[in-house]
This record gives structure tokens, sequence and C-alpha cells, in this order.
């Protein structure tokens, strides 16, 4: 019998985050006093209210098959969201709950990619969006954004990346890990590529409720022309802190909701019930409890950022929104892998290298900033302290 994995996923690579994350649970379990910065599992309780109304729809029974597509009352919930705090029109019917943002994303690209379409992914890029796209018999395209022209997105870069197999763009806004939030000359920049050459936008804006300072974040779906052209995939993961909840969603044009609606029952069944009358108290009630949690965020990121520009060599622009900073640090020409396996060695401090997010970015890592002040002291302390080792 011949026990091979499928040829195209024998090439895919593990999620280099997950890979960091299991290597620091074995040094942990092992001893070491590890802290970890390499993740983007924010550090805060899911609130209270979201936890008791699970409770709650698991003692009245909400544990058995629900449709496929999510629980009227959420899908309702959501498309009111969506409508007021985005500007977008979205009917319950065009809405599918996922066990997550990851199957939303998969959801997403399996209803519109046929075997050696090409979509582009904008670098740097969340470490799993070109691995989704192979496992949907796509092929990724990468269109690397400039550290010295602070991540702009231009219309040459996006036109100089399109085929005539090109299919879709994949949009993180705000992204990971740069912090980098679209303006309006971005947005129109992706609006002329994706008219002109008829292409498809899967939007995910898992981050949109963590945005500091003067920035504004605004839904892609929301901008004239790109209404009927965009999916939108969100995550209550990072927002209201329940990423071990897995509850996400996928808002699409009417053409894609039936085979979108398809793949999600053959794929999940459905995303359990109990699970999704949380996710309405998530939007109803918990707006309070999400701002402290971005405002407290806030002030980590300035914390962080002002202490690793004091480093000499390290250079760490001030993201505009997520939780994480994306520094470039050149010492003794290490690469960004051997600086994170260094960082682990001599600091017991994790950070994810650059290059997962593309391979543009050999000289940055990624923190997390979903820790404790006194955590993210202790850890930029051993970080300064490691880097001055370095000759």
């Amino acid at each position: 019998m011949n026990l091979q994995s499928a040829t195209m996923l024998q090439a895919l690579p593990e999620s280099k985050t997950l890979s960091i994350l299991n290597k620091v649970t074995l040094l942990k379990q092992e001893g070491h006093d590890i802290i970890n910065l390499a993740g983007g599992d924010p550090d805060f309780n899911t609130p209270n209210m979201i936890i008791e109304e699970a409770e709650n729809a698991m003692k009245l029974g909400m544990t058995h098959y629900v449709s496929s597509n999510g629980i009227p009352e959420l899908r309702n919930e959501i498309a009111h969201k969506l409508k007021t705090e985005n500007g977008v029109n979205y009917d319950p019917s065009q809405i599918i709950v996922t066990a997550g943002g990851k199957p939303a994303l998969y959801v997403a690209l399996k209803s519109i990619i046929n075997p050696g379409d090409e979509v582009l992914v904008i670098n740097p890029a969340w470490v799993s969006f070109e691995p989704l796209i192979t496992m949907v018999g796509g092929h990724a395209v990468s269109v690397d954004l400039n550290p010295n022209d602070h991540f702009k997105l231009t219309k040459d870069l996006l036109d100089a990346a399109c085929t005539e197999r090109t299919k879709a763009i994949i949009v993180n806004n705000p992204n990971n890990p740069t912090g980098r939030v679209l303006t309006n000359e971005e947005f129109h920049n992706l609006r002329d590529v994706v008219i002109e050459k008829d292409l498809i936008i899967i939007a995910d804006e898992v981050y949109e409720k963590l945005v500091y300072g003067t920035h504004q974040f605004t839904s892609l779906a929301s901008i004239p022309g790109l209404e009927n052209l965009t999916i939108t995939v969100q995550s209550f993961s990072k927002g209201h802190a329940m990423t071990g909840w897995r509850l996400g969603y996928l808002a699409l044009p009417n053409e894609l909701v039936p085979a979108a609606s398809n793949i999600q029952g053959h794929l999940a069944t459905c995303t359990p019930a109990f699970i999704q009358k949380a996710g309405v108290v998530a939007l109803k009630e918990a707006k309070e409890e999400v701002e402290h949690m971005r405002s407290i965020y806030d002030k980590r990121i300035n914390q962080v950022v002002t202490y690793l520009n004091q480093i000499p060599g390290v250079i760490c622009p001030h993201p505009e929104g997520a939780f994480y900073v994306f520094p470039e640090i050149k010492f003794r020409n290490f690469d960004s892998i051997e600086l994170a396996n260094y960082l682990l060695d001599e600091a017991k401090v994790a950070v994810t290298p650059g290059i997962a997010f593309g391979s543009s970015y050999m000289h940055n890592i990624r923190i997390s900033c979903a820790m404790s002040e006194g955590e993210l002291e202790e850890a930029l302390s051993r970080i300064e302290k490691a880097l001055n080792k370095i000759e």
C-alpha cells in the first residue's frame, strides 16, 4: 500500500507561528523561563457576558445541529453590525458563520478558485494565506511591499503582479504583521486594478477593532465599485479575545452564496449553536470591553516601539492597527530566522522571523504586544541585553 500524502500537500509548509508555539511549549515543559512574543493570542480573558451566554445556551439544549450557514439570530446581528459600523449592506442570507477565520478564508477561496488560478498576496502577509491558496488548488503570487516606502500599496505593484490567470487579491487590513491601515489612495489603487482586471477581493478584516491614533478603519466592501466584488472575512478572535472559541464568518455576493454554503455544509456541518449565541452577545453587549482592550494594546504598542527604537541598530515603525510591531534589526548579517533562534536561545524570548511573512523581510521580526506591560518590559530588557552581546 502506498501511504504517501497527496503530492500537492507534500510541499505545504506548517504554520510557522504554530511551529514556534510548539517549540516554546516544549521548552517550558523542560523548565525554561520563556516569554512568548511570537503568538497572536490576546492575553485577556473573554468578557464574562459572552461566557455566561454560552453556558446558558448549553443548559437550554443548544448542543444540536443547526443550519450550516449559521443561526438566524447571529446572521441578523452580523448584518446589522456590517451596516451600522462598516457601511456595508449585506442581507443575512449572504452571511455564513464558520468555526473561525481560517475556515471562512478556506470557504471563500474554494468558492472562486479553479486549479491554476492565481491569487495575489500582499506581503508582508499572514502565514496561512499562501498555504490556504495552495490547498484549494490555486497559486499564490507575492506582491512585496517596501518597508522604506512605509509598506505602501501602489497600482504599479499590483499591475506588475497580474497575469491572465489572476483571479483574486487577498487584502489584510489592518495588516498582520506590520499593523498598517490602508489609506484612501490605496483603496483607490485596489479598486482600479480589481475593476480593470475583473478580479475578486477577499478582505481579511479580523483586526478592524484594533486601530490607533487618528487612523480609521474602512471596510473594503464599503468602497464604491467594490460592493459586489468583495468577500469580507471576519473573526471574533482578536477584538473580542475569543481565539479558542473558533467563531468567524464571511459575507459575500449573492452569486457566490450557493457554492460557499455547499462547501460549508460538507466541511463543517455547522458551527456550534451555543458558540454562535455567545457571538450574538459579543456583538451587542461587549463594546465597552472591546474598547478597553484596544486602549490597553495602544499603550503597550507605544511602550514597545519607544523601547525598541532606543536600541542601536533597531528601526521600529509605529503600527496603526492590530497588536504587533515589525522592527527591522540588522546585526552581524543575521537573517530573521537566525535572529529569532538567537533570541530564543540567548534571551529566552520567542519572536516570529520576518521571513514567515514574505521572503523579502529577512531582517524583520514580529513581536506580539498581547502580553502585560510587565512581561513586555522584561522581554524587551532581555532582547536588548542579547543584542548588545552581538559584535
